[in-house]
C-alpha cells in the first residue's frame, strides 16, 4: 500500500479517429513522466472525442481494441500505469469508458452512467450507459472514475463515495463555452467534492473538434472545496501532481500538495482563443495550406483576418480585395492598413467588369424591372466566386467573415459571403465582434502567433458599418441599431423567449415581431453556412436545430 503517489494530468490536444496519432501522444507523455505512477489522459483519447458517427464503424471500434491492448502491453516495463478513455464494447452494445492500463494488462474498465444528450451531445445515439461504476483499487488507493457527464449529477460520486473511494478522477471531453470554466470548478466539482468530502481531479482535452472548442484548465479540488491545482487553459499541458495519505481522526485521506496555479484567461481574450484554435486546429488537421479571405476594409473581416495570423501565422494568409463602384476610398485605405499591420499579402481584384458582363447578360431577361436586392447580391456571389477561384487554384481555404447578428437575420448572401470551409466568427454577435477587435488592438492573445501591436486601423472600429453594395449603404439603414438587435437575438436564441416576453423587457413590439420573422426565414441559409466556432449555449447547427420548414411565431 502506497502513502505516495504521482498522478499527471495529461491535457493534449487529439486526432478524431487517428488512433495511431493518439496512441503515439500516450507514449510520448509516458516517456516524459516516466516517474509517475499513473498518468490520466482526457475523455475517450484514442478515438478523439467526439466521435460522431465515426463511432458506428466496426472498424474503428475493433482497431480501438487492438490499440489499446498495445498500450497496456506498454505498461509491463514497470513504468507508468496510464488512464485511457476509449470506445468498449459488451454484449453487443457501445460504451463509452475509461481503462486503467498496469502491468502488462487492462487491469480494469469502467463506463460512463451519465450519457448527455441536450446541446451538442447527442451520446445516447451511440452509447448505453454503463452500470453504475465501483471503484478501482490502485497501489492501496480507492480510486473513483466518473466520466465527463458523470459528476455534473450527484448519483455516481455519491454511489463511488458510499463504495469506499478515496479520490475521484474524472476524464473529460468539456467544449468551451463562455464563463463554462467557472461553471465547471465552482458549480460542480467543488459540490461534488463538498459533497462527498473528497478531492477531485478534472483531466480536460484542448484543441478544436469541427465547430467545438476545448480549452483545457484542468484541474484538482479539495474536500473543502479548495482549489489545489491549476492547469493552463488553450494549451497543451502535462501536468505533475503530488498525492500523499494522512492521518485523519482514526483514519485517513489522500490530499494533493498545492501545484501549479495558472490564472484563467479571461473575457473576452476567452473568446479570441477559441476562435483562434478552431481555426488553427481546423486548417490544420485538414491539410490546408493556409487561408485566404475577403478583406473589405470593414470590421468583420479586419477581426477575422487577424484571428487567421493569429492562428496560422501571417505568411500562411492571403488577404484580398474586391472593390467595386460603391467601394469608397476609405475602405480601400482601411483594407490596406489591416494587411500592413497584420504582415499579409494583399492583392486587388476589382469586380466591376464581372459585374457589368453579368448585368449585360441578364439584360434580356431582367427586362426593364428595377435594380434592387439582386444587383446587390450579384456584386456579393461574384466576389465568392473569385475567392472561391484562388481557394481551387491554389488551395488554402476560404474563411468566411459572417457574424452571428446576420447570420440570425439573413444579412448574407447565399453562394455569395457565405462561400468558405470555416467562419471562425460564426457564433459572435456583432457586439462582439467589436468588443473583441478593441479588444486585440490592444492586447496580443496568449496563443496567437500575430503582431503585439494594433491589427486594423482604429477608424474600422468605430466607422458605421456597411455592405457597401449601393451609394451611401449602411447596416442601420435596414436593421436597429446593433445594440438592440444583438439583444433582441440574444432573447430570442439564447433564451428561446416569446414576443410578448421580449416586449415586456421593453423593446418595440414592431421590431422585435420583424427581427423574429426574418431569423426564422433565414434557417434555410444558415444550413447551407460554413462551420464555425461554438462560443454561447446556443450557436447555429450543433445547439439550435429548427426546422427550416415551420409556420409557428409567438407574435
Amino acid at each position: 500500500m502506497a502513502d505516495k503517489l504521482i498522478i499527471t494530468l495529461a491535457q493534449l490536444n487529439q486526432q478524431v479517429g487517428d488512433l495511431a496519432a493518439n496512441a503515439a501522444s500516450v507514449r510520448r507523455v509516458r516517456a516524459q513522466a516516466s516517474d509517475s505512477d499513473l498518468i490520466v489522459f482526457p475523455e475517450m483519447h484514442l478515438i478523439g472525442y467526439p466521435p460522431e458517427d465515426l463511432i458506428l464503424k466496426p472498424a474503428l471500434v475493433e482497431r480501438a481494441a487492438q490499440e489499446l491492448e498495445k498500450l497496456a502491453l506498454d505498461t509491463a516495463d514497470g513504468g507508468p500505469a496510464l488512464l485511457v478513455g476509449s470506445v468498449f464494447v459488451r454484449d453487443g452494445a457501445l460504451h463509452n469508458g475509461v481503462a486503467l492500463l498496469e502491468g502488462g494488462r487492462i487491469a480494469a474498465v469502467r463506463f460512463k452512467y451519465e450519457l448527455p444528450n441536450y446541446g451538442t451531445f447527442d451520446e445516447k445515439r451511440y452509447f448505453l450507459p454503463g452500470p453504475l461504476p465501483e471503484p478501482v483499487l490502485f497501489k492501496g488507493a480507492m480510486i473513483g472514475l466518473p466520466i465527463c457527464e458523470d459528476i455534473w449529477q450527484p448519483d455516481v460520486c455519491r454511489h463511488l463515495a458510499q463504495l469506499g473511494a478515496e479520490m475521484f478522477i474524472c476524464v473529460n471531453g468539456s467544449p468551451y463555452e463562455i464563463d463554462k470554466n467557472v461553471l465547471r470548478i465552482d458549480g460542480v466539482a467543488k459540490r461534488r467534492a463538498i459533497d462527498t468530502g473528497i478531492p477531485l481531479a478534472f483531466v480536460n482535452r484542448i484543441g478544436g473538434q469541427d465547430e467545438l472548442v476545448f480549452d483545457g484548465g484542468s484541474f484538482v479540488v479539495g474536500p473543502e472545496g479548495a482549489l489545489w491545482v491549476q492547469a493552463p487553459d488553450w494549451e497543451e499541458a502535462v501536468v505533475r501532481t503530488e498525492w500523499s495519505r494522512v492521518a485523519v481522526g482514526n483514519g485517513h485521506r489522500w490530499r494533493c500538495s498545492p501545484g501549479d496555479m495558472t490564472e484563467s484567461t479571461e473575457h473576452p481574450e476567452d473568446i479570441y482563443c477559441a476562435m483562434v484554435l478552431g481555426l488553427r486546429d481546423y486548417v490544420n488537421k485538414n491539410g490546408f495550406p493556409g487561408v485566404v479571405l475577403g478583406l473589405s476594409g470593414g470590421i468583420d473581416s479586419a477581426i477575422t483576418a487577424a484571428i487567421a495570423v493569429d492562428a496560422l501565422g501571417a505568411d500562411r494568409v492571403w488577404c484580398v480585395m474586391l472593390p467595386s463602384r460603391y467601394t469608397s476610398q476609405e475602405s480601400l485605405d482601411d483594407a490596406a492598413a489591416c494587411a500592413a499591420l497584420l504582415g499579409t499579402r494583399l492583392d486587388t481584384i476589382p469586380i466591376e467588369a464581372a459585374v457589368d458582363g453579368y448585368t449585360d447578360m441578364l439584360a434580356p431577361v431582367f427586362g426593364d424591372r428595377a435594380a434592387d436586392t439582386t444587383e446587390e447580391n450579384l456584386q456579393s456571389r461574384i466576389r465568392g466566386t473569385t475567392l472561391m477561384a484562388l481557394s481551387n487554384k491554389f488551395g488554402p481555404m476560404l474563411v468566411t467573415t459572417g457574424n452571428k447578428s446576420e447570420m440570425s437575420v439573413g444579412y448574407a448572401t447565399i453562394y455569395g459571403d457565405m462561400n468558405g470551409g470555416y467562419n471562425p466568427i460564426k457564433d459572435a454577435y456583432k457586439t462582439t465582434v467589436f468588443a473583441i477587435s478593441a479588444w486585440r488592438n490592444t492586447r496580443r492573445p496568449k496563443i496567437g502567433l500575430g503582431p503585439d501591436g494594433p491589427v486594423m486601423p482604429a477608424n474600422v472600429i468605430i466607422k458605421p458599418p456597411s455592405a457597401e453594395l449601393r451609394e451611401d449603404q449602411k447596416d442601420s439603414d435596414s436593421l436597429p441599431e446593433y445594440g438592440v438587435l444583438d439583444a433582441i437575438l440574444n432573447h430570442l436564441i439564447e433564451q428561446e423567449r416569446s414576443v410578448d416576453q421580449i416586449v415586456g423587457e421593453g423593446f418595440d413590439r414592431a421590431v422585435v415581431t420583424r427581427i423574429e420573422r426574418l431569423l426564422h426565414l433565414a434557417e434555410y441559409k444558415r444550413r447551407q453556412a460554413p462551420p464555425g466556432v461554438k462560443l454561447g449555449m446556443r450557436n447555429f447547427g450543433r445547439d439550435r436545430r429548427y426546422p427550416i420548414t415551420h409556420g409557428f411565431r409567438t407574435a
